[in-house]
């Protein structure tokens, strides 16, 4: 007998979502495996919330100490306190598109299209003079913003594709199991409301090109795990 932490996972799927985790994983592995996908023409995004005063994992806020010495104290983080969102683009080459949002803007579809979407389009084209946009595939997750008939309609009139995403999947979307957990873990104390932007897209630009390769490929290991595993979450098999 041996003692194990408990298992975290993001949602308790039910057996018609496990289907359709399996379902997409082996019809999008497929298509690379095909070479009808490249994984150079996929961009992938997502949102994330910087607090301005970082905590740190418990973890890092280790420290040694004497035998009659008090560990330091570390305040816990309330919801109130200051933070900026960005919505992050990016490439197997690298980053694409770093915005953040407006305090108190609210990203709806139209605020997707209009200030994520078209910088995101406008810079592709400037990358890919030759091509432009053809055989770009978009991976998101299913958010409401995402999914809109119009946001739906502008990318089809663009030439994008949207690359299928089963709900609950945070483990298949680059952004999720990396680019954010990434910066979370090397962004620092930030003074005010102009600085979180500096330093995230800072963070973002030094990242070596073959750490985005390398996360675009374990995207296609993750789909295998999935398969794997029926469909069910795989994190505990990672290695």
């Amino acid at each position: 007998m041996r003692k194990v932490t408990s298992r975290w996972v993001a949602h308790k799927l039910s057996d018609e979502q496990k289907q359709q985790r399996l379902r997409i994983c082996r019809q999008n592995l497929a298509k690379f495996r095909s070479g009808k996908w490249r994984l150079s023409d996929i961009v992938t995004d997502d949102k994330r919330w910087i607090y301005h005063r970082q905590i740190g994992r418990k973890s890092s806020n280790a420290t040694w100490i004497s035998g009659n010495e008090l560990p330091r104290t570390v305040i816990h983080r309330n919801k109130s306190e200051p933070k900026s969102l960005f919505c992050l683009f990016f490439k197997s080459n690298g980053p694409i598109l770093i915005h953040k949002v407006d305090k108190g803007k609210a990203i709806d579809h139209n605020y997707y299209i209009e200030n994520c979407l078209k910088p995101v389009i406008n810079e592709i084209r400037k990358q890919e003079k030759l091509s432009g946009t053809k055989g770009i595939k978009l991976l998101h997750d299913n958010g409401s913003s995402h999914t809109h008939r119009d946001v739906i309609d502008y990318l089809t009139e663009e030439g994008i594709e949207i690359m299928p995403h089963p709900p609950y999947s945070p483990d298949l979307v680059p952004c999720d199991f990396w680019l954010n957990d990434y910066i979370k873990r090397n962004v620092t104390d930030q003074e005010n409301e102009e600085l979180p932007a500096r330093a995230v897209c800072e963070i973002a630009n030094n990242i070596p090109e073959k750490e985005f390769k390398k996360t675009f490929d374990k995207l296609l290991e993750r789909m295998e795990l999935c398969i794997n595993n029926n469909g069910d979450y795989f994190e505990h098999l990672l290695k």
